[in-house]
């Protein structure tokens, strides 16, 4: 079994930081405003993609050399996560329902409501700080402090 690199961890940590500070910036418009301007839903998509991804390819990282089985989907792996006791069940079942909406966005961007994109970046941005604040502390444990 490999071991984490935590350069990789870093890297992507730090993609996914720089993606929730435009996030973050986009939040604190009214909802007419971000939902009358096509630059700022674009940008929270993409910034969404950014954020999602990273962290489904630090769940990757993470699962293939901690010893989790081979995830079937990108909602899998965090279920493997759930497997390996690194998150609760409650916090898992968010993680899969962003690995879905990823997948809308990425193959089926037209039918995205854009009122939910807005509610996610308002209600939803804290669990992924949550999802890398939960990663550093098992890795912190278990192999290394990567902030």
């Amino acid at each position: 079994m490999a071991k984490v690199n935590i350069d990789v961890i870093r890297q992507i940590s730090g993609d996914i930081n720089y993606a929730l500070a435009k996030l973050e910036k986009i939040s604190h418009l009214h909802e007419d405003e971000f939902l009358h301007s096509e630059e700022k839903i674009d940008s929270a998509k993409y910034n969404l993609i950014v954020v999602i991804e990273g962290s489904i390819d630090i769940c990757n990282h993470i699962v293939s050399r901690m010893g989790g089985r081979a995830p079937q989907d990108y909602a899998d792996c965090f279920e493997v996560l759930r497997e390996l006791s690194i998150f609760s069940s409650e916090f898992i079942d968010k993680l899969k329902s962003m690995a879905k909406f990823r997948n809308l966005i990425v193959h089926r961007y037209w039918k995205v409501d854009n009122k939910k994109v807005f509610a996610i970046i308002n209600n939803n941005i804290a669990d992924i700080k949550e999802y890398l604040q939960g990663i550093d502390q098992y890795l912190s444990k278990n192999i290394y402090h990567f902030t």
